[in-house]
């Protein structure tokens, strides 16, 4: 880990919510209802399992190799791959 702790991870944090939330926020004014089909796989079950069984293997590789610093991206990865189509 390096010597800034986890900080790094929580501004990581904090700049992936905001840009998924500025990204769903976008799709809603364009299109009414989109908000909730895009997040809808995440209520599935297959969505819900890709999730976090990506996340759960990419977060145990990227803290083994560089720490909490990159954990944010790793749940960035983890839920673009869990969306259909």
């Amino acid at each position: 880990m390096n010597e800034q702790g986890v900080a790094p991870a929580f501004l990581g944090a904090a700049v992936v919510l905001a840009l998924l939330v500025i990204r769903t926020a976008r799709c809603e004014m364009k299109e009414a209802g989109s908000a909730r089909h895009e997040w809808q796989s995440l209520r599935e079950r297959r969505g819900l399992v890709t999730f976090l069984g990506t996340a759960s293997v990419l977060s145990a590789v990227s803290w083994t190799i560089s720490g909490p610093a990159h954990l944010p991206w790793v749940l960035l990865v983890a839920r673009f791959s869990s969306r259909e189509g």
